[in-house]
């Protein structure tokens, strides 16, 4: 029996791959057991060699795994680039339409080639022959057939209860016919029972959707792009279900322009994107910041630069979000590490964005945005709506005729009060040049220090009351070395960090949440209490690491680990980089 396990099917784009991977997981998912998983697709439509790993556990993990115990292959070229991450031992169900060989220097595997296709093709289409596989699968892991019929029902009886049945019948003929071939289960490859619970199994993109919804937005313009497509698809969904609805622009800056507009006039509204449409929303976010209107922006990085790498994953924008817009305004970027934080950060945002009258940028990568996790159901109790010195519906004191409102007036703590169009007595100048108290358009020097200074006061504020700025794992006051990362490098690092322990290794380990303002205290009291700093991102640069060093010095005791040929980490290779860094002490990548 064993307590966790890595599967992964491949074949070419288009051909069920993404629907394969997906019966799986929701059918080990509703079992109870604990799910990873990562999708490498081409950046095409049709075509292109795709796979989706998902890892097994009867416990909580967050990274894929090292190696691979059953490889589900539609095509040679899916053995030919994964099979040589099976493990002594492991299995590859190949599809006996292609004549699949092994690879030269394999190392021991068993190999079942199965008709999927002449089963599929012998119940209707071939198109079935996903639900072959999926019967095949089941065979090796000893899961009964029946348990896939809810999932069945679920996608096929809006169809008819015929469709169901022949879905079932394909499942049952590849499980018989694996089940000969092997002569009935195979105990190394028997799981453990899980404990049947209540869980969520979704990416990173639909829990800042909902997490949106749940803020109160009901409003959303985009443009579609990779890999940020599924919050606009989630919300185009919900929204109009609540009176909300989406707009799909003509490009970025039409939507960042739309939803600091709406929320000028009182709807909370985001937009999302990925790199090449940050760059075009960046004029439009110092417009936002100096005419202080809340507006949240998803930002989901992939590989860059231009085009790129878009179906890939990446941690490259930091710079670009922190240091974008031009000239200096106030502005928020929250970088959550798990698709439970995507939720409750999503919210946050919101309430971050109206409290300082200011943008917020939501930032994820890839693997976040889009690989599915097993999550804890989330706690609605916690969600607070928070909107600041907004005094919509609010009774305003009377002014004389040509009195304005002083939208921008200089407070101590940099917030103004804010009004929405049309509320009597708060009528006020908006502009996007420099402006005084009441919005109208001013140079005078004092003015304008008094102005600027009022805006950037608000990042004092939002550093003071930001929650869990940092996630830290540090048990030791002397540690070896302290780990940071980002995103979605936290379970990676997490579990390099117990191979690392068990070596007798002291390793701490912080995942920075608010990467502007930046929490230099914090993280600071990490890195005094460090002899090393390692820092593990996805980029070229080091962007994170040179934040570290910007804001906490100890520039010579902190290295980075990096990483960008479109591929996310693996546990291995933190563990193995991050111990060859403290036993010598010199500096190497793994990049490629």
């Amino acid at each position: 029996m064993i307590s966790q396990l890595s599967w992964k099917v491949g074949g070419q784009q288009g051909e069920g791959i993404e629907s394969t991977g997906e019966i799986f997981s929701m059918a080990m998912n509703r079992m109870g057991y604990h799910l990873y998983s990562y999708r490498h697709f081409s950046s095409r439509i049709k075509g292109g060699h795709t796979n989706n790993k998902i890892r097994v556990s009867t416990t909580p993990m967050r990274a894929i795994s090292d190696d691979l115990d059953i490889l589900v292959a539609f095509d040679q070229e899916t053995i030919d680039f994964n099979a040589h991450e099976l493990r002594e031992g492991g299995i590859i169900i190949a599809d006996a339409k292609f004549n699949p060989k092994l690879p030269d220097g394999l190392k021991p595997v068993r190999f079942f080639t199965v008709p999927l296709t002449e089963i599929a093709d012998e119940l209707g289409t071939s198109l079935m022959k996903n639900m072959v596989s999926i019967g095949a699968s089941s065979a090796i892991l000893g899961i009964a057939v029946e348990s896939f019929r809810p999932i069945v029902e679920d996608m096929f009886l809006r169809k008819g209860e015929k469709v169901v049945e022949k879905n079932m019948d394909a499942i049952r003929r590849g499980f018989d016919f694996v089940n000969e071939l092997t002569g009935g289960q195979l105990p190394e490859f028997q799981m453990e029972k899980a404990d049947p619970q209540k869980q969520l199994f979704l990416i990173g993109n639909d829990a800042i959707a909902l997490g949106a919804v749940a803020a109160g937005c009901r409003f959303m313009p985009a443009y579609p792009i990779t890999p940020a497509s599924e919050v606009m698809e989630y919300l185009i969904k919900k929204l109009p279900k609540l009176g909300g609805t989406v707009i799909q622009t003509e490009d970025e800056i039409a939507a960042i322009t739309m939803a600091i507009g709406a929320n000028f006039a009182g709807a909370r509204s985001l937009t999302a994107s990925a790199g090449p449409g940050l760059s075009l929303m960046m004029e439009a976010i110092g417009l936002a910041g100096i005419t202080e209107q809340p507006v949240v922006i998803v930002n989901t990085q992939r590989g860059g630069p231009s085009t790129g790498m878009p179906t890939k994953i990446e941690q490259s924008d930091v710079n670009a979000m922190i240091y974008g817009t031009h000239g200096d305004i106030p502005k928020v970027v929250i970088a959550p590490s798990t698709v439970e934080e995507c939720f409750y950060d999503a919210v946050e945002a919101f309430n971050i964005a109206e409290e300082y009258q200011l943008p917020v940028i939501l930032m994820t990568d890839l693997t976040l945005s889009l690989g599915k996790q097993t999550v804890v159901p989330f706690d609605y109790n916690k969600v607070e709506i928070r909107r600041g010195k907004l005094l919509a519906g609010q009774e305003l004191p009377e002014k004389e005729q040509n009195d304005l409102f002083k939208r921008y007036e200089v407070t101590e703590d940099g917030v103004s009060p804010r009004v929405i169009p049309g509320q009597k007595y708060g009528l006020h100048h908006v502009t996007g040049v420099e402006h005084d108290q009441t919005g109208r358009p001013s140079e005078n020097a004092a003015n304008r220090i008094q102005q600027m200074d009022k805006r950037m006061r608000k990042m004092e504020g939002v550093l003071k009351n930001f929650k869990g700025a940092v996630t830290a794992d540090a048990p030791h006051a002397d540690a070896d070395v302290l780990v940071v990362g980002i995103n979605s490098t936290i379970g990676t690092i997490q579990e390099a960090k117990g191979r690392l322990e068990q070596e007798g290794i002291k390793v701490n380990h912080a995942q920075i949440r608010l990467l502007h303002p930046f929490p230099t205290e914090e993280i600071k009291a990490l890195v005094d209490k460090a002899k090393k700093v390692v820092v593990v991102e996805h980029n070229a640069q080091a962007q994170v690491t040179s934040l570290l060093k910007q804001h906490v010095g100890n520039a010579e005791k902190i290295e980075s680990v990096l990483k960008y040929d479109g591929n996310p980490f693996l546990p291995k290779e933190i563990y193995a980089e991050v111990k060859e860094l403290v036993k010598h002490g010199d500096y190497e990548r793994v990049s490629k």
